[in-house]
């Protein structure tokens, strides 16, 4: 069984993630629905061919030694995958997840237009939140590109793994992945500020210790870009916030106050109108109202600025689900199973 055959076919039905378990034919997701391949069912001993096969040396070992790996794999000039190899049942497992060669267009993402204008910002720090799977590293990379094509800047990419590949064009863009550059995203983001970087991007704020040195970038003049797994503006703040020891939570509100910059939080829908997925789009811009929430510790008030700021902008996440419903791109399911307030926003689209 050839694994880059499995991976074409996934590709020309538009999957986004490939499942190959032992025991079971591949699985592909497509447009969220998990769909068997036409393809035979994968023994324990091809699964192991296949994790040879795209697996360095280096990370074969530590794969025997944790029992989990996470690299990424490249068909050349076709796509490249996230990979996370695991053992399940005395098996293998592994799970792909497609990363397009070509960092897709801006504009072709349905992104709110005030996302492209966080691209001008020259400092802070700007989070981009979601669920896996909800599409945070192709807004990042297309967020990286745009800057990439604008400015004549130093671009540095913190990654796990890295997963769209960049060309320099007007910026200089060094990506470095860890394990095989850096040993984690903390040491990278410590030294980073001695490698003359204008922007920073951070694969994701997964500890203390990497979120405070993300902080203390931005603070320092840098634009930094970063990911968490939070649903909504409010609760990325809050789980910041939480990271912290309680006799230092003050002292970062302050901090986040001074360097944040805008949270945009996301959900993936599959559309109604065609083949695909559509966005719905949770924008918080740290204006002065929101930096005083942030900094008086009433972070529960975010969602009232956001809902009455949207001349601004700002849009909360369920308004932005409601838009699409109205606009004919979600089924009413979908939109009221995915909100923040189903109740709420059931009566909504009935009105």
């Amino acid at each position: 069984m050839q694994l880059d055959t499995i991976l074409k076919r996934a590709m020309e039905l538009e999957a986004s993630d490939v499942h190959l378990v032992s025991g079971h034919v591949p699985m592909a997701r497509i447009h969220t629905i998990m769909t068997p391949l036409d393809f035979p069912v994968i023994t324990p001993e091809s699964a192991e061919r296949m994790v040879k096969q795209m697996a360095s040396e280096e990370q074969l070992k530590h794969f025997s030694r944790i029992k989990d790996a996470d690299f990424s794999y490249e068909i050349p000039g076709i796509a490249r995958f996230r990979v996370n190899c695991h053992r399940q049942r005395h098996s293998v497992g592994v799970t792909m997840r497609l990363i397009k060669e070509k960092i897709p267009p801006f504009d072709s993402l349905g992104l709110p237009e005030v996302v492209k204008r966080l691209t001008y910002l020259p400092r802070g720090l700007i989070l981009v939140t979601g669920d896996t799977g909800s599409g945070k590293s192709t807004t990042l990379a297309a967020m990286i590109d745009a800057m990439n094509n604008r400015y004549r800047k130093h671009i540095i990419t913190i990654e796990d793994p890295v997963e769209y590949t960049f060309i320099s064009n007007k910026s200089l863009i060094e990506q470095r992945e860890l394990g095989d550059d850096v040993p984690s995203f903390a040491s990278g983001l410590r030294h980073v500020l001695r490698q003359d970087p204008d922007i920073i991007l951070v694969g994701e704020m997964r500890d203390l210790e990497t979120t405070a040195a993300a902080i203390t970038a931005a603070e320092t003049g840098h634009l930094v870009l970063s990911t968490l797994h939070t649903v909504n503006a409010s609760q990325t703040v809050e789980r910041i916030i939480d990271m912290y020891p309680a006799d230092q939570q003050n002292q970062i509100r302050s901090m986040l106050a001074n360097t944040l910059q805008a949270v945009v939080s996301q959900t993936l829908f599959k559309r109604t109108d065609k083949k695909g997925m559509v966005p719905a789009v949770e924008v918080m811009l740290c204006t002065p109202a929101v930096r005083n929430l942030v900094r008086e510790n009433r972070v529960f008030e975010i969602p009232n600025v956001i809902e009455t700021s949207r001349q601004m902008g700002m849009n909360t996440l369920d308004n932005a689900i409601a838009e699409l419903y109205f606009n004919g791109l979600v089924s009413r399911e979908d939109a009221i199973a995915q909100a923040a307030f189903p109740d709420k926003i059931e009566r909504q689209l009935a009105a």
